[in-house]
C-alpha cells in the first residue's frame, strides 16, 4: 500500500508539473500573444506565475522526496538504470526550475511592476527558453520510466 501511495504522489506531482508546463508553453503562450498587448500579457504572466511556481515547487519536493524515497528503499545498486536515468534527469530539472523561480521570476516581476516592458519582455523570453528545455528533459524522464526495467 505504501508504494502506490508513493507512486501517486510521484505520478500526480510529475503530471502537475509537467502538464502545467505543456498548457503555458503550447496554450497560454500563443494565445495571449495573439490577444494581449505587452503590458497586459507580461502581468498576466507574472500574475499566473504567481500562482503556478508555487504549486510546482511543492510538487518538486514531492516528486523528490517520493522518488528518493522509492529509490533507496530498494537500494541504489539495486536499482534499474532507468531509475537513475530518471533521477538524474528529474533532479537537473528541479535546478532549472529553482533557478527560474529564485532569478528569472523575481526579474519578470520586478520590470512588469515597473513598467518596463521590453526588459520584462526579455525576462519572459529567458524563462520561455528554460521551460522549452524542462519540457524537452521531461520527455527524456518519461522515457527513461517507460523503457526500465
Amino acid at each position: 500500500m505504501k508504494h502506490a501511495v508513493l507512486l501517486f504522489i510521484h505520478f500526480s506531482s510529475a503530471i502537475f508539473w509537467v502538464g502545467g508546463m505543456a498548457f503555458a508553453y503550447f496554450c497560454l503562450r500563443p494565445a495571449a500573444g495573439s490577444v494581449l498587448e505587452p503590458p497586459q500579457r507580461l502581468a498576466l504572466w507574472a500574475a499566473t506565475f504567481a500562482r503556478f511556481f508555487r504549486y510546482v515547487a511543492v510538487a518538486v519536493v514531492l516528486l523528490i522526496g517520493s522518488g528518493l524515497w522509492m529509490i533507496l528503499r530498494i537500494g541504489l545498486s539495486y536499482a534499474p538504470h532507468g531509475w537513475l536515468a530518471m533521477m538524474i534527469l528529474g533532479l537537473f530539472m528541479a535546478g532549472v526550475f529553482v533557478f527560474i523561480y529564485w532569478r528569472l521570476y523575481p526579474r519578470l516581476v520586478g520590470h512588469v511592476s515597473a513598467g518596463r516592458w521590453p526588459d520584462a519582455a526579455a525576462a519572459l523570453n529567458d524563462i520561455r527558453q528554460l521551460v522549452a528545455l524542462n519540457l524537452v528533459l521531461s520527455v527524456l524522464t518519461v522515457a527513461a520510466a517507460a523503457f526500465s526495467r
